[in-house]
């Protein structure tokens, strides 16, 4: 294995430079958008979800290095896209996350004496999240259908909100919905339920 940044070898440069050339030369990719990729975003978030739980349990991770290349992949496609609009590139990204790791991580970065546990790590970060973000925080519309009616109405729940449910709708949305505050009321995380369901029956 080669050793992690390795300034004579950037695997990294590389694949961006790979990807630059594969949007200038390969008529599939020269289509893509930021908007065509969100569901191979998507599956390979899931595949790389399912590679670490077979290698937690087996050992081989060899199979979740394969899946996070994948996820890589779309992280790299999506900076190339936005680079040749000169929005931003890949460099953004990481100095972006960079920053954001270490205002949130004072007892890493900064010159501080204190000996936090984990928990109290999760707090700080927490506190310091709030601070730049005061407003709440909106749930991402692309999260799984059912997960996100599942904590929309656990947020409507907590804030006293009252749930209109039509469970003789024509609308198959509105009945899909009723279902999901079932399953809350019977304890049952529906997003898993269904992916249960359906794998009973591959």
């Amino acid at each position: 294995m080669s050793s992690p940044l390795d300034p004579e070898d950037d695997a990294v440069a590389e694949f961006v430079a790979v990807m630059r050339r594969l949007r200038a030369e390969c008529p599939w990719k020269q289509e893509q958008t930021h908007r065509s990729l969100v569901r191979y975003l998507l599956e390979e978030t899931y595949e790389t979800v399912d590679a670490i739980d077979e290698a937690e349990a087996s050992g081989d991770f060899g199979h979740l290095a394969e899946e996070l290349g994948d996820l890589l992949l779309q992280v790299v496609f999506h900076a190339v896209i936005a680079e040749e609009r000169g929005d931003f590139s890949l460099d953004d990204i990481a100095r972006g996350i960079t920053a954001k790791m270490r205002r949130r991580n004072p007892h890493v970065f900064a010159s501080t004496d204190d000996d936090l546990t984990a928990d109290e790590v999760d707090e700080r970060w927490q506190r310091i999240k709030a601070a730049e973000q005061p407003a709440p925080s909106e749930l991402p519309s692309a999260l799984p259908a059912l997960l996100y009616a599942d904590k929309t109405l656990a947020r409507r729940e907590r804030a006293g909100l009252p749930v209109d449910l039509a469970t003789d709708s024509a609308d198959l949305g509105e009945r899909l919905l009723a279902l999901v505050a079932e399953a809350r009321a019977e304890g049952v995380d529906p997003e898993q339920a269904l992916r249960d369901a359906v794998r009973r029956r591959q």
